[in-house]
C-alpha cells in the first residue's frame, strides 16, 4: 500500500495537479492538509473519476483536512479527544475547535491526516493553543496505543516543527521564532517518546517538504523539514521504501509543500523482494 501526505494549500486551486499525481504515482491514500474548503465546496468529481474516495474535515476557507483512497476508508474520526478551541468564544464561553484532524483505518492501518496549528510567533496566543494541541494529541496518542497496540497507527501531515537545525536552511533565521523554539521541539518528542519513529528519515535523511512563495525560497532551496509520517513501532516494520516528491513544488501555481510518501508491506500480494529497513 502507497500511502502520501500532502498540505496542498487549497484543493481547489490545486485539485488538477493532486488527482493527476495520484494516478501517475499510483498512491493509494493521500492524507490532506490546508484544503480551504467546506464538504460543499469539495471537488469530489475529479477524485472520483480518477478512482479515489473522500472523506474530509472543512469547516470554511481555512485549515481543513481529508483523506483520498482507493481502498475503503473505515472507522472515520473528526478531531480527538479533547482537542483544544482557539478564536473567539461562544455564549457559553467555549472556544471554536477547528478542521486540523482526521482519522480513517485503510487494511487494518490507522492514519491520522493532521494540520497542526502555526505558532505565529512566540507571544501570539496561537503559540500557547499550538502547545496545548499538541499535548493533547499526544495525550489521545498515548491511550490509543494502550488500546490498540497491534494496529499499526501514523500520524501523518504538516507538524509545522522542525525538530532537528538541519531541518531548516539557515538556523539563525529562525532565532526568537516559532517552530524551531524547544518547547515546540519537545513537544514533538513527546511522540517519539510514545514510540513513534520518522519512519521517512531512514531513508531520506536530507531534504526539505516546505519552500516560502517569496524571495525564490524555492530555487535558492532555503526551505524546511516540517511534513511528517511519524509512525508507531507496528507501523515502520510495514516501511519498505519512502520519497519526498520535490519535484511537486515546480511548475505553475505549485503548493508551497510537496508530496512525503511511503510503501507498505502488508503481507501476501505486494513486493516481497524489497528488503525490510526496519525491526
Amino acid at each position: 500500500m502507497r500511502v502520501a501526505t500532502w498540505n496542498v494549500n487549497s484543493i481547489r486551486a490545486r485539485v488538477g495537479r493532486v488527482t493527476e499525481w495520484l494516478v501517475r504515482e499510483d498512491i493509494d491514500v493521500l492524507a490532506m492538509q490546508e484544503i480551504k474548503c467546506k464538504e460543499l465546496q469539495f471537488p469530489f468529481e475529479p477524485f472520483t473519476a480518477a478512482g479515489y474516495d473522500v472523506t474530509l474535515h472543512g469547516l470554511n476557507q481555512w485549515n481543513g483536512v481529508a483523506f483520498a483512497s482507493r481502498l475503503p476508508l473505515e472507522d472515520v474520526a473528526v478531531g480527538f479527544e479533547g482537542v483544544p478551541g482557539f478564536g473567539k468564544p461562544d455564549a457559553e464561553g467555549a472556544l471554536p475547535t477547528e478542521a486540523r484532524a482526521l482519522g480513517v483505518t485503510v487494511d487494518g492501518v490507522r492514519l491520522w491526516s493532521l494540520y497542526v496549528p502555526n505558532g505565529r510567533d512566540l507571544e501570539n496566543p496561537h503559540y500557547d493553543y499550538k502547545l496545548a494541541w499538541l499535548k493533547q494529541l499526544a495525550a489521545d496518542t498515548r491511550a490509543w496505543l494502550a488500546e490498540h497496540p497491534s494496529t499499526p497507527l501514523a500520524l501523518m501531515g504538516d507538524w509545522n516543527i522542525a525538530p532537528l537545525d538541519s531541518d531548516v536552511w539557515d538556523l539563525a533565521v529562525f532565532e526568537n521564532s516559532t517552530h524551531v523554539s524547544a518547547p515546540e521541539r519537545a513537544a514533538f518528542a513527546e511522540f517519539e517518546d510514545l514510540g513513534l519513529t520518522d519512519v521517512v528519515r531512514p531513508l531520506v535523511p536530507t531534504g526539505y517538504t516546505y519552500w516560502d512563495y517569496k524571495q525564490l525560497r524555492f530555487p535558492r532551496n532555503e526551505g524546511m523539514r516540517i511534513d511528517f509520517i511519524m509512525g508507531s513501532k507496528e507501523f515502520a516494520s510495514l516501511v519498505q521504501d519512502a520519497r519526498i516528491d520535490r519535484s511537486e513544488r515546480k511548475g505553475v501555481a505549485p503548493s508551497d509543500h510537496v508530496p512525503v510518501v511511503v510503501d507498505l508491506d502488508l503481507g501476501p500480494g505486494e513486493d516481497d523482494d524489497r528488503p525490510m529497513i526496519f525491526g
